[in-house]
């Protein structure tokens, strides 16, 4: 099933089906965005970074959302920003030291995620907080799907309908279940949390007047305009 949340009539709502004049909302409103730093091995190689032998986390504030449609703003402290396609878990339920073979009981479903980065401060200041944390910079959309398997899900991010990523969810090197238990080890995840799972090689610069799109298996295309 699909989970829209949009405004309609000036009233924020959710529903399976988006009615006539309704514009998109972030399908979640979550408490932290944890993400996981060099998922795939092929990523990890282009940035010249050796494979995690554990998750790597970094985490995004909330004020980083964007809506499906809404326009990412290169920030003028960066000269290099890249986009990086990714499977997003919706958190269910309030969840802590989750088990491996329990995890689906606390997830929602599944979305599309944009970790929108500035490379050179990424680089710059060794810790992802400040490239990873712009305002604009997580768009994720379009909706939440709740049925679906994310084991082997394809994964493409067009800039201007180019490819420049195409991988699939089977090439992380943790999958979503270990991530699930992983982060919940470490933290409580609350309903609406969302969990990016980490992108496939490709990753490249987006400039003003790009449009970018991550379409994943199974969900949807997210689409969102770069200034």
């Amino acid at each position: 099933m699909k989970i829209y949340r949009f405004l309609h009539h000036g009233r924020i709502a959710e529903s399976s089906s988006l009615p006539d004049g309704a514009t998109l909302l972030p399908p979640s409103t979550p408490t932290k965005i944890v993400c996981i730093g060099r998922n795939y091995a092929d990523h990890a190689k282009e940035l010249g970074n050796e494979a995690p032998s554990e998750p790597l986390l970094f985490l995004k504030p909330p004020s980083a959302l964007l809506a499906p449609g809404g326009t990412i703003v290169r920030p003028a402290q960066s000269q290099l920003v890249h986009h990086e396609g990714e499977l997003a878990i919706v958190v269910g339920r309030e969840a802590k030291n989750v088990r491996r073979e329990d995890w689906r009981d606390y997830v929602l479903g599944f979305t599309c995620a944009n970790d929108v980065s500035a490379r050179d401060l990424q680089r710059k200041d060794v810790q992802f907080t400040r490239g990873k944390g712009f305002d604009t910079f997580c768009p994720i959309g379009p909706h939440i799907e709740t049925d679906l398997d994310p084991s082997d899900l394809r994964v493409v991010t067009r800039v201007n309908g180019q490819v420049k990523q195409d991988g699939r969810t089977s090439q992380m090197i943790f999958p979503c279940d270990v991530l699930f238990a992983y982060v919940s080890e470490h933290m409580t995840l609350m309903p609406g949390d969302v969990i990016l799972t980490g992108t496939p090689a490709g990753v490249g610069s987006l400039e003003a007047g790009d449009t970018v799109e991550v379409e994943i298996e199974g969900i949807g295309t997210l689409s969102n305009a770069v200034a």
